[in-house]
């Protein structure tokens, strides 16, 4: 069986804790795998509306380049791709960028090119296009597709968003039938309970995990639009 090598003066009681650990990643890697595949087992889910967006231009620089109006169906670029929709916290009560939100979409931007061999990803928010542009440019996400959600009920509906326009992020999951009708798949928030809050879509960042492995964990890091 594998096990770690043992380092240079390494104690005995450090190399079995280290190899009591990699077993126990072993088996959190195989519930993932488990919990993955009852995702994609999920049977076909309902009927949603076509709903309306606004798009800005691709081109980040070119401010003045008139909007247009993009239905949700006509998001999907080929038959039998997925459509995966970030729900981002701004706009009406969220009247700032979303810092977290933030963070997950600059690492998007990064590997929206990967993402686009096997799906199709926006990023949709109850801004107006012109903020959203202009938090876009000064973070220089020049990969995605960026969408202001305008009257459309797409966020409540989703439940990213209340009655009184209080934001939440949200990853939601659509399919597009033959016929042309679009379904929703799947959808996760960062709260997954009561007593679990902003762990939901961990999975999506790789910061956590990378501070994870260090002594002092995540802790109480939150990040800033500072940097």
């Amino acid at each position: 069986m594998l096990r770690h090598t043992r380092l240079a003066g390494e104690p005995a009681d450090h190399l079995a804790a280290r190899e009591e650990l990699r077993q126990a990643e072993i088996d959190l890697m195989r519930h993932r795998e488990k919990v993955a595949a009852q995702r994609r087992a999920l049977p076909p889910g309902p009927p949603v509306d076509d709903y309306l967006f606004i798009e800005g231009p691709d081109d980040l620089e070119a401010g003045d380049t008139p909007v247009r109006e993009v239905t949700l169906s006509g998001l999907f670029t080929a038959p039998d791709r997925p459509l995966i929709v970030y729900h981002f916290m701004y706009g009406k009560l969220q009247t700032d960028p979303c810092p977290m939100c933030t963070l997950w979409i600059d690492g998007f931007n990064g590997i929206a090119a990967h993402i686009a061999r096997n799906a199709d990803f926006v990023i949709a928010a109850a801004a107006d296009p012109p903020a959203l542009r202009q938090h876009a440019r000064k973070r220089g996400w020049d990969r995605l597709r960026l969408l202001s959600c305008g009257d459309s009920t797409f966020k409540y509906d989703l439940g990213s968003e209340d009655k009184d326009g209080e934001q939440d992020s949200t990853v939601s999951v659509f399919t597009r039938d033959s016929d042309g009708t679009v379904r929703h798949f799947y959808s996760t928030h960062p709260r997954m309970a009561d007593d679990i809050d902003q762990r939901g879509i961990d999975l999506l960042a790789p910061v956590w995990h990378l501070l994870d492995l260090t002594p002092q964990g995540r802790g109480d890091w939150y990040p800033s639009l500072d940097y």
